[in-house]
């Protein structure tokens, strides 16, 4: 399937990683040793257990369903605790049992089992996937026609995900998980391109980390299996969105040197725009940002601001730059009307955290002030957002105090990479990130901070 050079850069992305690592100075790849043996305990011992159960007819669907949830809660291991996995799950019991008339549960179950069962071969693997995504999108038919929002149905898209990791359970060296981190990486790297048709897609991404383990293998001299060639592209992905954002733009001469036909760079693969993907460097105030704001007629806290609200505009807010010249006022705010809800946000540039403890009062009276402006609006819920570098621990106290005495019905405490990952994925496929309760909705109704690495993982 690929080619020299496909095979080269593969084999360069399968050395940083063997080369990486954690901030305790320990290799990457040798704490994931670590990872993986706990994962395959986990399947020992927990899943594979629930999903045997249910596929012998031993176990009723919710409790194989909660054995499911509580299982992930407790090893978070597959990222399945994100928005194609147990909320999917949860959506798609809710919406079959509203949806299908007479013997609906009968049908669904037998379904659900058909589909989940560890395929033959590959040709049977592309048929359930198929099958199901057909089974669902009659099923999403039926609960739109009685009455409900579309935006309410699950979404087909999660389908290769789903299914493929309750495979690997039952496989953990024959079906690889279909995870949209490992999708984005290899397409960025230009090593694969999924077909439109899902179970079709679904193969090629099994024979590419196929082939892919082989080449690993000969080419570091030490075992690669699925696990292992998982492990390189959730560490390509890890910084997925963020580039370098030069102060002084080059002409193409300087770029490529001086001669036109000599290109040393690569060509970039990130989705998001500059504006978007400055942000965690402006939040970090890095050595150089005041004086680029300062050559651009602006000042750092005021970038911070206007790239913040370009942000929320392209996942498709209703969005408002606030703050300067508009009295005691956050510094934005973010409306989706569809959904009925907004977020009310404050930017913060900090080199070392932000402690939210020092404007707790400031916050209180933006809260009360716009709430009650948005919820005239006939919105039902609204969200407090801070936006910043990170974050110190002295968070828990003066959230859950907000929230009792605000009518606030969120505090939310925002990394700036957090956002680029969002307008990344959303760039990457708008039906994926929708703004409602199956999608970034769900990211900001959650106390706590929310981090570029979270945001990935729960839209895994």
């Amino acid at each position: 399937m690929l080619t020299k050079e496909q095979k080269d850069r593969a084999v360069q992305l399968m050395q940083e990683y063997l080369a990486a690592k954690n901030p305790d100075g320990k290799k990457c790849w040798k704490e994931n040793i670590v990872f993986d043996a706990e994962r395959r305990a986990v399947i020992k011992t927990k899943l594979m257990p629930l999903l045997a159960g249910f596929l012998a007819g031993k176990t009723p669907l919710n409790e194989f369903k909660s054995g499911v949830d509580s299982t992930n809660k407790a090893h978070n291991c597959w990222g399945f605790r994100g928005f194609k996995g147990q909320m999917f799950f949860n959506i798609l019991t809710n919406v079959a049992q509203d949806s299908i008339d007479g013997v609906g549960d009968d049908r669904f179950n037998s379904a659900l089992k058909t589909a989940l069962t560890m395929p033959i071969n590959e040709a049977a693997a592309k048929k359930q996937i198929n099958d199901f995504a057909e089974f669902v999108r009659q099923m999403n038919e039926q609960h739109v026609a009685a009455g409900n929002k579309k935006t309410s149905c699950p979404q087909i898209g999660s389908i290769p995900f789903f299914l493929s990791y309750f495979w690997q359970i039952q496989g953990p060296d024959v079906w690889p998980v279909y995870y949209t981190s490992s999708v984005n990486a290899l397409i960025d790297s230009n090593l694969w391109t999924p077909s439109e048709d899902a179970g079709g897609a679904y193969l090629g991404f099994k024979h590419i980390h196929e082939e892919l383990a082989r080449l690993f293998t000969k080419a570091g001299k030490q075992p690669f299996g699925l696990y292992e060639v998982e492990h390189v592209f959730w560490f390509k992905s890890a910084a997925g969105g963020v580039v370098e954002t030069p102060s002084q733009p080059r002409d193409s001469a300087q770029r490529q040197g001086g001669k036109e036909d000599d290109v040393t760079e690569l060509l970039p693969d990130s989705f998001v725009p500059p504006i978007i993907a400055i942000l965690p460097r402006v939040a970090l105030n890095e050595p150089g940002m005041a004086t680029a704001a300062k050559n651009s007629g602006t000042s750092l806290e005021r970038a911070f601001e206007k790239s913040i609200n370009a942000a929320f505009t392209i996942l498709g807010y209703a969005a408002e730059l606030l703050g300067q010249g508009k009295g005691r006022v956050p510094d934005g705010t973010a409306v989706d009307y569809g959904n009925r809800y907004a977020i009310i946000w404050d930017a913060k540039v900090r080199a070392d955290g932000y402690s939210i403890g020092t404007d707790d009062r400031t916050i209180r009276e933006y809260i009360k002030t716009q709430v009650q402006k948005l919820k005239a609006k006939s919105l039902d819920n609204v969200y407090y957002a801070v936006i910043s570098s990170s974050f110190k621990e002295d968070y828990d106290d003066i959230i859950s105090s907000l929230k009792m005495e605000t009518p606030i019905s969120e505090i939310c405490l925002v990394q700036a990479d957090a956002l680029v990952a969002m307008v990344d994925l959303k760039l990457r496929d708008s039906q994926l990130v929708e703004l409602g309760p199956t999608g970034l909705q769900r990211l900001f109704c959650n106390s706590g901070v929310l981090t570029g690495k979270l945001v990935r993982e729960k839209l895994a």
